[in-house]
């Protein structure tokens, strides 16, 4: 699936925030999720409260796949 990159290497943007969406879905506990389009075209994923850290970048082809299975999945709760 996708590739874990650093926000300081190809996915770096000049603002750390700019381009980045906060899914409406972000937990007030700090579970929160950003995505943007990377300047190489990938779909980049990262924790809202690490902008610096570690970005999971997908192929659109891998994204849109990811997408479907949360849309049609019963996922169960995630351990505290």
């Amino acid at each position: 699936m996708g590739d874990a990159i650093r926000a300081d290497g190809s996915a770096k943007v000049s603002e750390p925030s700019a381009g980045w969406t906060k899914s409406s879905l972000s937990m007030s506990n700090g579970q929160c999720v950003e995505v943007r389009r990377l300047p190489d075209g990938r779909i980049g994923m990262r924790h809202s409260k690490v902008p610096d850290g570690p970005v999971l970048a997908f192929e659109p082809a891998e994204w849109a796949d990811f997408l479907r299975e949360i849309r049609n999945s019963d996922f169960p709760p995630l351990a505290d």
